[in-house]
């Protein structure tokens, strides 16, 4: 085998650096150019990527399985982490039985009530904690048949965690509600008072836009609403906290971090078109 010289393994490694800059230019100007060309690129690597996630994933599946001393401390340990939240879940549990049955009496009084279509909905494993263009973001496995599924809602067993934005054909990225580009319109309290959820990069989304003279109210449920038509109407999202004095943020049902599996739930939303380009 022939090794380069000295000196040609310092020139080497000096174009290294400007080959980078000059590759990092090249594609920033190309996605300017074509404002698609993200998405495609996005996608189809996210695709051929999702086995390699896949395996990657599963040596720590069969580590937290295992029917040892390992697999025994891991279980203890997710066991004193359920039971130290379990009061504070039950609480909030309440509060959101109590704003479903309120919701459930209010629509009962309504006359001419037409329910909400039961959307299509189908399970999904998250295979990958992603970064790139959204800080808060997961990857999850798609079955080869599925479709429609870009603005699906993403829920765990407790609330909503995001929506589907990009679809391949064996993957799809899911945007968390506390990525700093998630925007959901929001319903607060029995009197489902308009606000918008807006998400910072931290555990806790904010509170904006709501009612002047009306703030939110602590420890008010927090539910979708259907302004803008992405999300539908009463899906659980979280309650009301303040952090400061005007600065209500929304403590999240879902278990943001320590998703697992998810439930994709798709309600006849038209496929964003950059998204349906990339699947050709």
């Amino acid at each position: 085998m022939l090794r380069p010289s000295a000196p040609v393994r310092q020139a080497l490694a000096r174009l290294t650096l400007p080959v980078m800059l000059l590759i990092s230019l090249a594609l920033v100007l190309a996605g300017r150019a074509d404002r698609h060309l993200g998405a495609v690129l996005r996608t189809g690597l996210d695709d051929a990527l999702a086995p390699l996630y896949r395996a990657a994933a599963a040596p720590a599946s069969a580590v937290a399985q295992d029917r040892g001393a390992i697999g025994a401390w891991f279980r203890l340990h997710a066991d004193n982490l359920r039971l130290t939240r379990q009061n504070r879940e039950l609480r909030r549990w309440r509060a959101v039985a109590l704003a479903l049955a309120a919701q459930n009496e209010a629509l009962k009084s309504q006359l001419h009530f037409v329910p909400t279509p039961t959307p299509n909905f189908f399970s999904a494993r998250v295979i990958a904690d992603l970064g790139g263009l959204y800080a808060r973001s997961v990857l999850v496995t798609i079955p080869r048949n599925a479709w429609r599924i870009v603005n699906a809602i993403a829920m765990d067993g407790r609330g909503v965690v995001g929506r589907v934005v990009q679809a391949g054909s064996r993957s799809a990225r899911v945007l968390l509600i506390t990525d700093l580009n998630s925007r959901v319109p929001v319903a607060i309290g029995k009197h489902g008072e308009r606000a918008i959820m807006a998400g910072q990069n931290t555990a806790t989304p904010r509170l904006i836009y709501w009612a002047p003279g009306d703030p939110p109210r602590e420890g008010a449920i927090v539910l979708t609403s259907a302004d803008g038509g992405v999300f539908p109407y009463g899906l659980p999202v979280g309650i009301v906290h303040y952090r400061g004095r005007n600065d209500p943020v929304v403590l999240p049902f879902a278990g943001m971090a320590r998703l697992r599996i998810l439930r994709l739930f798709e309600y006849g939303h038209d496929p964003d078109s950059a998204v349906a380009s990339a699947r050709h």
